[in-house]
């Protein structure tokens, strides 16, 4: 005999926007590392804009900043999950959350780099150095 799942009642495109902006608002709040992100991405912003960077540096720079504010949100996720499943000390709960972690940090090490070859090309063609 099979047993059917219940089945989740279909959502609207409303409902679905407003968990995701519910999602995004939960996620971000009171994560202090979501704080540096979002610093950061001002200051990244402000450069880019003083920097007069391109239409193609632009997007490059945007999707690094999504990708490290996603990567972010998916690590929160995991930590919040795993709260859920236990309190108690699990190694194997640990690992994940290692390992979100990393994740984190190998988006943020990546931006960076690439951040850095924008910015820095970009400042030796104003200051004329190449």
């Amino acid at each position: 005999m099979q047993i059917e799942e219940p089945r989740r009642p279909e959502r609207s495109w409303k409902k679905k926007f407003r968990d995701a902006f519910r999602g995004a608002k939960l996620g971000a709040r009171g994560q202090s590392s979501f704080c540096f992100h979002f610093f950061t991405t001002a200051a990244v912003i402000a450069a880019a804009t003083v920097m007069q960077v391109g239409l193609i540096e632009w997007c490059v720079l945007l999707v690094c900043i999504a990708t490290v504010l996603t990567a972010e949100m998916f690590n929160s996720a995991l930590e919040s999950l795993a709260q859920a499943v236990t309190d108690q000390f699990d190694p194997n709960v640990g690992t994940a959350l290692d390992i979100g972690s990393a994740a984190v940090l190998v988006a943020s090490i990546g931006a960076a780099v690439v951040g850095s070859v924008i910015f820095l090309n970009r400042l030796g063609l104003l200051l004329g150095w190449w």
